[in-house]
């Protein structure tokens, strides 16, 4: 008995001391999950609600942000589309899409988000409901610009106010609206 009891032990001790604790870091190209629940504190994102062809379809402003889960850079400018969700709301089509899946694409349908992308990540395209592309950048594009675009596209007045991306610790953020005080 006491043999099973020594060797129990000698098991647990083993387990504490190879088991290595998982960190999840926004400035890692690591994968930690997907990155607007984790970064962005907005896991409504993802799957997106709608596609380009429904966009199209319905005439609405599309914004289409191409990401990877493992990108630091991409990481940093989630709370940016979480942000964009928060200022828009309903108005505007969000496409967050991973690009694992378009790579060595050609096509030269619209409606296929292969069509838009470049090969480089972040980037964002903002259309226009008849397809038009009136923004398409890649990096860090400032909430500014983007927001001049959807409300080029849309028709609608910029909202009157600003949102500030704020962190809680060295991986959670989240965005939210200046002067905004409505509790979620």
């Amino acid at each position: 008995m006491k043999s099973i009891f020594t060797s129990f032990i000698v098991l647990i001790f083993l387990l504490f001391t190879t088991i290595q604790p998982l960190n999840a870091a926004r400035d890692t190209n690591s994968f930690d999950g997907n990155i607007f629940p984790i970064y962005a504190g907005n896991g409504s994102l993802v799957p997106p609600a709608s596609t380009i062809s429904d966009s199209l379809k319905n005439k609405r402003t599309s914004v289409i942000f191409y990401y990877l889960d493992d990108s630091a850079v991409c990481k940093e400018f989630a709370p940016v589309i979480s942000g964009l969700k928060l200022l828009w709301t309903s108005s505007i089509d969000i496409i967050p899409l991973t690009t694992d899946e378009l790579q060595h694409i050609e096509t030269n349908d619209r409606t296929n988000p292969a069509y838009y992308w470049h090969g480089n990540i972040p980037q964002i395209v903002v259309l226009n409901g008849e397809g038009d592309v009136l923004l398409d950048e890649e990096g860090q594009i400032p909430i500014e610009t983007i927001n001049e675009a959807i409300s080029k596209s849309s028709g609608l007045k910029k909202p009157d106010f600003n949102i500030s991306i704020k962190s809680f610790n060295e991986y959670n953020s989240d965005a939210s609206k200046d002067g905004y005080n409505d509790p979620r």
